[in-house]
Order: C-alpha cells, then structure tokens, then sequence
C-alpha cells in the first residue's frame, strides 16, 4: 500500500469534528503519544465515514473522532500499558487501526455537543459493550443509534467498545508503522 492512501479525515470530510485523544493527556495512557492532533484513514475508510457524516447531518446529528490510523510503535505502548486483548490488539498480530482502517468515534447534536453514552471512551469496563444494559435510556439509544448509522455504511462495529468500528475490508491492508507527521 502506498502511503498516500492513507488521507487526512478532514480533507475528505471537514465537517466531522476532531477530538484525538491520543494527541493530549486525555486518555487512558494519561499522556500525549501522537505529535499532532491529526486523524488520517484508508482513503476508502475516510469516504465511508463520510457518506455517514452526511446521513447523521440530515438528521441533525454528526460524528467527534476520537482516533483513526494508529502507528505500530504506538500500539506496542497502548499493549504495554494494557495488555488485554479485549481492549487493546496485541501488536503481534497488529490493530485495525494500525491498518488504517478503524476508527474510534462518538455521536454529536447540530451543534457539536457530545451526546450522552453509557461511558465515556476509553472505559474498559462493561459499561462500554453493547450488551451493558446500565445507563440512561438515552445514552443507550445513542449507542445504538451510532451503531446503526455506522453500519449503515457496511462498518463493523466491535462489541466491548461502543465507540469503534471497522472497516470491512481492513483484512487487505498490511500494518503500518508511518509517524503521522511524517505522512504531509
């Protein structure tokens, strides 16, 4: 795969809000591992996420990223700090993310407000399945209203982590260790 496959988010989509985390402190490694807060995917993956922009905006609604393409030296990290393959891939056998071809997001109103979710990202606690039944009814029909809208457009949603979702072709791209600076 050529590096220019993987594209900015915001070239594709500039209308889906950016928070990444791992650019600050806010995360559960409880430091920066990114230089910049930039979010790069799969060309293919960006586009996708893109037509479910459009589809939540005509409903008053948009996506926040949290994190797409994740670099393999820092997943070796993540897996040094947790290294529970439930929440965490195993760099041995390498994440999706580290494909370019995951991402980890959250529901938003018009106005760019986060919608309530049965736990905040990053939880690695029940609370972040879908098959956690706590919470408000309200932050469960989000949960399930973001799953839905994804899927719409053939994600694949992963199961202990409301937030994540995969590409459904993720398996034809190789791992990548690119540092996002590195990639424009």
């Amino acid at each position: 795969m050529a590096m220019n496959d993987l594209v900015e988010l915001i070239q594709i989509s500039p209308t889906i809000l950016l928070d990444i985390r791992y650019a600050s402190a806010n995360n559960f490694t409880g430091r920066p591992v990114y230089p910049s807060d930039r979010c790069f995917l799969l060309r293919k993956t960006a586009k996708r996420l893109h037509r479910v922009q459009q589809s939540l905006q005509r409903l008053g609604k948009g996506l926040k990223v949290y994190d797409g393409y994740r670099p393999q030296h820092v997943q070796k990290i993540f897996w040094q700090i947790m290294p529970d393959p439930h929440f965490v891939a195993d760099p041995a056998i390498g994440s999706k993310h580290s494909r370019g071809a995951a991402v980890d997001l959250t529901l938003v109103d018009a106005k760019g407000i986060d919608l309530p979710m049965p736990s905040v990202f990053d939880d690695f606690s029940e609370k972040a399945s879908y098959s956690y039944r706590g919470g408000s009814q309200e932050s469960l029909r989000n949960r399930d209203f973001l799953k839905q809208a994804m899927m719409a457009e053939g994600f694949i949603p992963y199961e202990k982590e409301w937030w994540h979702f995969d590409d459904p072709e993720w398996a034809k791209y190789p791992l990548l260790d690119l540092r996002i600076d590195d990639l424009g």
